[in-house]
């Protein structure tokens, strides 16, 4: 809850600081899909950064991308994906443990959960 952030938009409608206390604000319009991909990337960083800390190691960054992908399905158009690609520096910690916080964050994060009608792929390094 005390950490901060930067979260900007792909297309650049928004710029613009990130923490605990402004995730629920309004921003600039944008399309649906842009902004579903943000607020997963946001939520799923958020949730990596509390398991890292609460397993004793906080992370120094943690940088996340969600692209979503919508497609022609039947008469008309679904979400069909979302690849989630993170990159956190994370001293003392190994990349299997790091996979697994990683995972337990998919799995856990409230958008990731709301969205679990959709396929998802995680790509986690360590920097």
């Amino acid at each position: 809850m005390e950490g901060n952030g930067h979260m900007r938009f792909g297309s650049g409608a928004f710029d613009g600081a990130y923490d605990f206390r402004s995730r629920f604000g309004e921003g600039a319009g944008t399309n649906p899909e842009e902004l579903l991909g943000a607020a997963h990337a946001g939520c799923f960083s958020m949730a990596l950064s509390g398991i890292l800390s609460r397993a004793g190691h906080p992370p120094q960054s943690i940088r996340t991308t969600a692209k979503v992908h919508i497609e022609k399905v039947g008469e008309g158009f679904g979400i069909t994906k979302i690849d989630l690609d993170t990159e956190a520096v994370v001293p003392g910690l190994d990349n299997a443990a790091f996979q697994q916080h990683a995972d337990a964050a998919k799995k856990g994060c409230p958008v990731s959960k709301a969205l679990a009608a959709v396929e998802m792929a995680l790509t986690a390094r360590l920097a």
